[in-house]
């Protein structure tokens, strides 16, 4: 219904969720990323916007600060972030750079001790809530040492001059999650609102994305069982020819497909995040292809899955009061964010060596 849940954001705060993979120091829950993970996929099978809503906090919004921050910004933002009471955004892609990274338009400029913003960002998660307290950007503060953009990672909260969230998508899935625009006009934040290191911001974003990668993996296959789990349903109910279709042998091979598929992405997922967790803070290369093997497959599982189940409907998962609709409007993004299915396969075959 295109309706944020703070309720349910807040009952996941108070189950300690936010705070999953981090350590007691913060607030966290001291647990791993597996543990995030499976806490992804069970939310996500009942909806994957909360699924989403879950990742991109924690994923894209704490753990950057949690991994690249100063003491001072982790003291000062980690606590409500890793409670739920905060929501943390993360701005990498913009108008005409989204698997291009490199493509970034968005400027700053250090002056007089301040960071002077100007650009726009776009699809950006959790940005636009009551209780969203900022926004971790990429920009271009000057020239790499190889001719290139120099990019950094700047922290900009809520309420910033210059700082302009914009109206809400309309999307085609996900409803329940909050999904903005945003835009910098001369928009200043503090020297020392730096994330990490300058030029640094590149680094930075693959490694925060190669956990988001196996996160998305995760919410994938919620989906995925989501959609096994509503299609048995259904085909042992649904009488066809004097039988129910769970004894036509054609929807038995989906039905075990579906199984199959499922299975074999939640394995993945849980090989990438345990991998993940031991990396100390780098991605080593076998962590990149594991999550890169993990969100490929499962996001493209998740949608044969979510087809499979709309066609065991037959009518019925076209129509809005079966959930099977909503799996598959659900699914469609999982192979666009956080990297297209065509950039894990590049990604995959530079890492083969090719």
């Amino acid at each position: 219904h295109h309706k944020f849940g703070y309720d349910v954001v807040r009952q996941m705060g108070e189950l300690g969720l936010f705070g999953l993979p981090f350590g007691e120091r913060y607030g966290g829950a001291g647990a791993d990323f597996l543990s995030l993970c499976l806490a992804i996929e069970e939310i996500s099978r009942a909806d994957a916007g909360v699924g989403i809503t879950l990742e991109a906090a924690v994923c894209l919004g704490a753990a950057p600060i949690h991994d690249f921050g100063t003491e001072d910004q982790k003291q000062q933002w980690l606590p409500d972030l890793l409670s739920g009471h905060k929501l943390w955004s993360f701005g990498l892609t913009e108008p005409e750079a989204g698997s291009d990274a490199g493509a970034t338009k968005t400027r700053a400029e250090l002056r007089n001790g301040s960071w002077i913003i100007n650009g726009a960002k776009q699809f950006i998660t959790n940005c636009g809530t009551d209780i969203s307290a900022g926004v971790t950007l990429t920009a271009v503060t000057g020239k790499g040492n190889g001719g290139g953009p120099e990019i950094s990672a700047i922290l900009v909260a809520t309420g910033t001059t210059g700082y302009h969230v914009q109206p809400s998508y309309r999307k085609l899935g996900w409803h329940s999650s909050d999904t903005h625009p945003l835009s910098f006009e001369n928009c200043s934040v503090p020297e020392a609102n730096l994330l990490g290191e300058r030029g640094g911001g590149y680094r930075q974003f693959l490694y925060t994305l190669t956990g988001g990668r196996i996160a998305i993996a995760a919410l994938s296959v919620g989906l995925a069982q989501a959609c096994l789990d509503a299609s048995l349903a259904y085909a042992k109910e649904r009488q066809a020819f004097g039988v129910p279709l769970s004894k036509h042998q054609a929807i038995q091979f989906k039905l075990a497909d579906m199984a199959m598929e499922t299975e074999l992405a939640r394995t993945m997922v849980y090989r990438a995040a345990t991998a993940y967790h031991h990396g100390g803070g780098e991605a080593s290369d076998e962590v990149r292809m594991l999550a890169a093997f993990a969100k490929l497959y499962a996001s493209e599982a998740s949608k044969r899955a979510a087809d499979q189940a709309v066609q065991i409907h037959g009518g019925y998962g076209f129509m809005e009061d079966y959930p099977v609709a909503r799996y598959w409007r659900d699914v469609k993004v999982n192979e666009i964010g956080e990297g297209t299915s065509e950039v894990q396969r590049i990604l995959i075959a530079r890492l083969l060596g090719c």
